[in-house]
C-alpha cells in the first residue's frame, strides 16, 4: 500500500480516461529511488548496527544485500506482469486473495507509522552530539511540530529539491569516504585499507551479524518504491524492473563502501553515543570544519526526508479513509483550506512522539517488522504464479520463478527472526490487530475488503 510522492495525472480529454502521464525514463526512476532510500542513512544508522552486529557491519550490509537483491528480482517481475501503480499489498492481493493482500498491505502501514520518526530520532541524536547542553526532546518535538506544519500548509519541499539533496548526499559521502581512508592509513590501520577485518571476525556469531543485518536492512528501504511509478515510466515493463534492481545494487555498493571505510577509521563499536556514532568518527577523521559541513548535510537530508515520510504517511491514510477502508469522516478528510489532509498528518505527528521513548534501534526494527513481512509475500507471489502457469508467459523458468525467490524468502524471514524482540512482540500485536479489523471490516471475512485506489 504505497503511494507515489510526485505521480501527476495528465488532463483528461474527452471521451477518455484518465490516465497517469508516462515521462520518467530509466535515469529519472533510478533518482526517484535512490533519493527515497536516503544513502546518507548509512552514517546515520552506523553505530547502532555496529554494536549490534560486534563491530562486522560491513558485513551485515552484504548479507542484508544478498536477500534485497533477490527480493528486488521478484518485485521486478510482478512489476511486468502488473504494469501498474502498486507494490507488495497490490501484488500480494492479485496473486493470493484480497485478505491475504489486505493483511500485508496493514503489516507495511507499521512502515509508514514509524519511518518518520526514525528519521526525526536521528536527526535530534545528531544535533545532540552537536549542541549536548539542549535536551533531546527539544530537537524531536521542533523537528515533529515544524514538519507537521509544512506539510498541513502543503509545500512539497523534499520534492522540489531531490536532485540538489541527492547531490549533497553523494559528495559528503563520497568526502567522508575518502576522509576515512586517509586517517586509517595514516595511523597505520592493520592490513591496510585492504583488510578482511571489517568482515569477518572469528570470535563473532553468526547470529550477532545477522541481527545487524536485520537492522542494516533499514537503509535499503526505497529500492521497492519505484514500483509505484509503473504507470508514469516510459517502457515500464523494462524500465522498472532495471530500475529495482540497480537501485538495491547502487545502494548496497554505498552501503558496503561507507560501513566498512568508518570502520578502518573506527575499529570497534565502542562509542560516547551509539545513535550519533558517525559524528564522532566524522571529527576525528576530518576536524570541526567537516563535523559542520557532515552535520548540516545529514540534517538537511533528514528535514527533507522527514517531510516526505510524514506526507506519505497522511496521503496512505487518507486513501484508506477514502475508499472506507478506515472511518470516512476522520481519514478521508482534507482541509477546506490547504486542500491536505491535515488530520492524517497531525496523527502521524502524534505517534512520532513515540521517539521520546524509543531509541533508533528498536523504532528500526519495527519499520522492518512490516518490509520483511512485504518481501516475503513478494518473493512468494513470484513462487504462485510460477506454479498455477503465468511465470511461463513472462519468460521466467524454474530458477527465476522458484529458486531465486525461495531464496529471496528464506532470507527475508531469516532477518525477520532475527528482529529485536520488542519489535517483534509489537509487530504480531498489530498484525493480530489487522486481522481483527479485517475480520469485522468484512462481516466475518464473508466478503472481500474494500480495495485501496492508490
Amino acid at each position: 500500500m504505497t503511494a507515489s510522492s510526485n505521480a501527476r495525472q495528465a488532463p483528461p480529454a474527452a471521451g477518455h480516461e484518465t490516465r497517469l502521464k508516462r515521462t520518467l525514463g530509466l535515469p529519472s526512476v533510478l533518482l526517484f529511488g535512490l533519493a527515497y532510500m536516503a544513502p546518507l542513512i548509512v552514517y546515520g544508522t552506523y553505530g547502532v548496527l555496529a554494536g549490534a552486529s560486534h563491530d562486522t557491519a560491513a558485513l551485515a550490509y552484504l548479507i542484508a544485500l544478498v536477500a534485497i537483491v533477490f527480493t528486488a528480482l521478484s518485485y521486478g517481475k510482478l512489476a511486468r506482469m502488473f504494469p501498474v501503480a502498486g507494490s507488495a499489498y497490490t501484488y500480494t492481493r492479485k496473486t493470493f486473495n484480497p485478505h491475504l493482500g489486505f493483511m500485508i498491505g496493514w503489516a507495511t502501514l507499521l512502515d509508514y507509522f514509524f519511518l518518520p520518526m526514525v528519521i526525526w530520532l536521528i536527526g535530534a541524536a545528531y544535533l545532540g552530539a552537536a549542541f549536548p547542553h539542549v535536551p533531546a526532546w527539544i530537537w524531536i518535538v521542533a523537528f515533529i511540530v515544524s514538519t507537521s506544519v509544512l506539510n498541513i500548509l502543503g509545500i512539497e519541499l523534499a520534492a522540489r529539491f531531490n536532485i540538489a539533496l541527492m547531490i549533497v548526499q553523494f559528495a559528503i559521502g563520497a568526502l567522508f569516504v575518502v576522509l576515512c581512508c586517509h586517517y586509517a592509513s595514516a595511523a597505520g590501520s592493520p592490513g591496510g585499507l585492504l583488510s578482511a577485518e571489517p568482515f569477518f571476525k572469528p570470535h563473532v556469531p553468526l547470529a550477532a551479524t545477522m541481527a545487524g543485518a536485520a537492522i542494516a536492512a533499514y537503509s535499503y528501504l526505497g529500492f521497492d518504491a519505484v514500483s509505484t511509478l509503473t504507470e508514469e515510466a516510459v517502457a515500464p515493463e523494462k524500465t522498472i524492473p532495471r530500475a529495482i534492481v540497480l537501485i538495491a545494487l547502487i545502494g548496497g555498493a554505498i552501503f558496503v563502501i561507507a560501513a566498512y571505510t568508518l570502520q578502518l577509521a573506527h575499529p570497534g563499536a565502542e562509542f560516547k553515543d551509539p545513535d550519533s556514532a558517525a559524528f564522532e568518527i566524522a571529527k576525528k577523521v576530518g576536524g570541526d570544519i567537516f563535523v559542520s559541513v557532515f552535520l548540516g548535510g545529514l540534517i538537511l537530508a533528514q528535514f527533507a526526508s522527514g517531510i516526505s515520510a510524514q506526507a506519505s504517511v497522511g496521503r496512505l491514510l487518507y486513501a484508506m479513509g477514502r475508499d472506507e477502508v478506515l472511518p470516512k469522516r476522520i481519514f478521508g478528510f482534507v482541509h477546506p483550506r490547504f486542500q491536505t489532509p491535515a488530520i492524517n498528518i497531525a496523527i502521524a505527528g502524534v505517534v512520532g512522539l513515540l521517539a521520546l521513548k524509543l531509541d533508533v534501534a528498536t523504532s528500526t526494527s519495527f519499520i522492518n517488522f512490516g518490509a520483511f513481512l512485504a518481501f516475503t509475500a513478494v518473493n512468494l507471489c513470484v513462487m504462485r504464479q510460477y506454479f498455477i502457469g503465468n511465470a511461463g508467459k513472462r519468460g521466467f523458468g524454474f530458477v527465476g520463478g522458484v529458486i531465486f525467490p525461495f531464496v529471496g524468502a528464506i532470507t527475508d524471514i531469516w532477518l525477520l527472526c532475527s528482529l529485536d524482540k520488542d519489535a517483534l512482540v509489537l509487530g504480531a500485536i498489530w498484525f493480530v490487530a489487522g486481522l481483527l479489523y479485517l475480520g469485522w471490516v468484512t462481516r466475518g471475512f464473508r466478503r472481500a475488503p474494500p480495495e485501496v485506489a492508490i
